[in-house]
C-alpha cells in the first residue's frame, strides 16, 4: 500500500524554480497521489495549520512532506500533531496539552535557517492576539530531510542574512549555560559560530557558491539537532523575547534576533563576564585584556553587531520602527503578565525584558 502524502510549501517560488515539479514528478512516477497545501507565510499562522489539519483528516493523509524553510516545516509539524488530536492544536502551543501521537513529517530544505529539518520543535503564530509560541516533542523529528545546498542558490540577500542570524542564534543560546566542565561542547559551538561568521557574508555576493552553502546548511542542521545541548542547559531568553517582536510586528525571526541578542548580552554580561570574554577571544578574535575582561567582552559584542551590519541587518529597534511605547506590552505578553521568567542563564522578569528592549533602542 502506498503512503498518501500532503505536500506543504509557501508561496510560488518552488513552482517558479521548478522544484515543485521535480518533487511532484518523483512522487507521481512512484504512483503516489499528491495533495497540496500551499500559502505558508513567514511567522507561520495557526489558521493555515488548522486548514491543513482539516485536509489531512478529510483525505486520510499519512505523511506530510514539507518543501521549504523553517516556516513551512514548522507548519507541517503542527499539522502532524494536530491531525491525530481530538482537540485544538493550539493546546500544544499554549501548554494545555502534550502530543502523544503524530503523522510522520519529511522535509526538502530550501532555506538554511531554523534548523527545523533536524529538530524536535515547531513555532506557530496565533492571529488571535498575535501570540508566537513553541511546541517541542520527539514526535516532531522529521523521518528524513533532504538538504541540497543548490536549493538555496536563489535566496535573496534578506533571507540569507536572516537565516544565518538564526543559525548563529541557535548556537549562541546553547553557549551561555551555567553548567561547568563543558569544554568540548563549548569548542564545538565556537567552531559552528566561526563557520557562520566566515561563510555567510560571501553568500551575499556569490549566492551560487556550493561549498559555502554546504558549510552554512550543515552548520544550521548541527546547530539545532540537540547535539550541542550535550551536558548543558541553554538559555533561550533571546528567542522568547524575539517571538514578541515577530508576533506583534511580523518581522523576520532572524532580523529580530540580530537586534535582541546584543542587547541581551549587554544586560546579562556581568553574570559571567569570563564566558563573554571567552566568546570574544575564541570566536571574534579579540585580544583578551586579562585585567579588564569587561573590555574584551564588550568588544566581542561590538564585533557581533558589526557582523550583522555587514549582512545588511538592523541592530536597533528604532531602525525597524519599533518604538518604546510597545515595550511594556511585549514584555507583559512574554511573561504572561509577569507571572513567569524567561531564560536559564539569567532569569528575566518583565522589568528585565523592558530594560533589554531599552538597550536595543
Amino acid at each position: 500500500m502506498k503512503t498518501k502524502p500532503a505536500v506543504t510549501y509557501g508561496g510560488g517560488s518552488i513552482k517558479q524554480s521548478g522544484l515543485y515539479g521535480r518533487v511532484a514528478a518523483s512522487l507521481e512516477s512512484a504512483g503516489i497521489e499528491v495533495t497540496e497545501l500551499s500559502g505558508v507565510k513567514p511567522n507561520p499562522r495557526l489558521s493555515l495549520v488548522r486548514e491543513g489539519i482539516g485536509i489531512c483528516r478529510e483525505k486520510n493523509i499519512e505523511l506530510i512532506l514539507a518543501v521549504g524553510g523553517g516556516s513551512v516545516i514548522d507548519s507541517a509539524k503542527a499539522i502532524a500533531v494536530g491531525a491525530l488530536y481530538s482537540g485544538d492544536v493550539w493546546d500544544f502551543y499554549s501548554g494545555k496539552a502534550v502530543p502523544v501521537e503524530a503523522l510522520p513529517v519529511a522535509t526538502v530544505l530550501t532555506i538554511p535557517a531554523a534548523g527545523s529539518e533536524s529538530s524536535s520543535g515547531s513555532v506557530i503564530t496565533n492571529e488571535d492576539g498575535m501570540l508566537k509560541r513553541a511546541c517541542g516533542t520527539e514526535l516532531m523529528f522529521p523521518v528524513f530531510s533532504i538538504c541540497n545546498p543548490e536549493l538555496a542558490f536563489t535566496l535573496p540577500a534578506s533571507q540569507i542574512a536572516n537565516g544565518t542570524a538564526d543559525i548563529y542564534a541557535h548556537m549562541h543560546e546553547r553557549y551561555f549555560t551555567n553548567e561547568k566542565n563543558v569544554d568540548l561542547t563549548d569548542r564545538l559551538i565556537e567552531a559552528g559560530m566561526r563557520n557562520i561568521l566566515k561563510h555567510s557574508p560571501g553568500l551575499l555576493s556569490a549566492g551560487d557558491d556550493y561549498d559555502a552553502w554546504a558549510e552554512v546548511m550543515w552548520t544550521g542542521t548541527i546547530a539545532h539537532n540537540n547535539l550541542l545541548d550535550t551536558g548543558r542547559v541553554g538559555d533561550w531568553a533571546s528567542h522568547d523575547i524575539e517571538h514578541e517582536l515577530s508576533g506583534m510586528f511580523d518581522i523576520a525571526h532572524g532580523a529580530g534576533l540580530a537586534i535582541i541578542i546584543p542587547a541581551w548580552m549587554k544586560y546579562v554580561m556581568d553574570h559571567d563576564v569570563e564566558k563573554f570574554a571567552q566568546l570574544a577571544e575564541r570566536v571574534f578574535f579579540v585580544e583578551r585584556d586579562y585585567r579588564n575582561p569587561e573590555i574584551t567582552a564588550l568588544e566581542g559584542i561590538f564585533r557581533l553587531e558589526q557582523h550583522f551590519r555587514r549582512m545588511g541587518m538592523a541592530v536597533r529597534l528604532s531602525e525597524v520602527n519599533i518604538k518604546r511605547d510597545s515595550f511594556e506590552a511585549m514584555a507583559d505578553k512574554a511573561t504572561l503578565g509577569d507571572s513567569l521568567t524567561l531564560g536559564n542563564f539569567v532569569k528575566l522578569d518583565k522589568k528585565a525584558i523592558v530594560d533589554i528592549f531599552r538597550l536595543a533602542e
